[in-house]
């Protein structure tokens, strides 16, 4: 029996998959069916989402019976409301100490690459080299959280401060969709460049600057946010 949706938010996890897999691609003719199957939504919040896209004027879409399909025909204005829904500061975030200055490569050793993956600055500075910064910030994606990061405090040697830190591991909000297109860049797991905007926007400090400069460098590149 198929479950019937109320999409109350598009921007919500799961169904962000079907906005992140059409900014990746702008260009394509989408059938519902291309946002199901493995690592994606189910046929009933596919309609669901593209309903609600086309009541808020992101897509367009063409009826011809069997050949039916959507377009993405406002990605500005899609990216933008994102920006007015999503906050980092809806991450659950762990705040930890090291000293080490070769921490970020000890991490890559201790992970797996479909483990972790960089954003805010850690991320982005792999590709704009912009903000000078020894803070770090890691996506995590793991089975027993407290197990698992007690194991990865370890290892590391990451103390636990009263007030405090520079390295921070994050339980995503997004837990399903944050790892959605992560790049590797000289090694490292590094979120998309649409969740690097995302996530930089709103972020203090210097968190819009970095997010503008990273889109004028992409877009100089012939690239998208996606």
């Amino acid at each position: 029996m198929r479950k019937n949706y109320r999409m109350k938010n598009i921007f919500a996890d799961k169904a962000s998959l079907v906005l992140r897999r059409m900014l990746k691609d702008p260009e394509r003719r989408w059938v519902v069916r291309d946002f199901t199957g493995p690592g994606g939504v189910s046929l009933g919040m596919s309609q669901e989402v593209l309903k609600a896209m086309e009541k808020k004027g992101y897509i367009e879409r063409v009826k011809k019976g069997p050949n039916s399909y959507a377009i993405l025909t406002n990605k500005e204005k899609l990216i933008s409301d994102w920006l007015e829904e999503y906050s980092f500061d809806q991450n659950v975030i762990d705040t930890y100490y090291s000293t080490d200055k070769n921490i970020l490569n000890k991490f890559r050793k201790v992970l797996k690459e479909n483990q972790y993956a960089l954003t805010l600055h850690t991320g982005a500075n792999f590709i704009t080299s912009f903000v000078r910064t020894e803070e770090i910030f890691i996506y995590l994606s793991l089975k027993d959280w407290k197990k698992d990061i007690l194991n990865i405090r370890q290892k590391l040697d990451l103390k636990e401060l009263v007030r405090g830190g520079n390295i921070h591991l994050i339980h995503p909000f997004y837990k399903n969709s944050v790892f959605f297109n992560t790049q590797k860049i000289k090694g490292y797991t590094v979120v998309s460049n649409l969740q690097l905007y995302l996530d930089l926007y709103n972020f203090q400090p210097r968190g819009r600057e970095q997010a503008e400069h990273l889109r004028n460098l992409l877009e100089e590149k012939g690239r998208n946010l996606e």
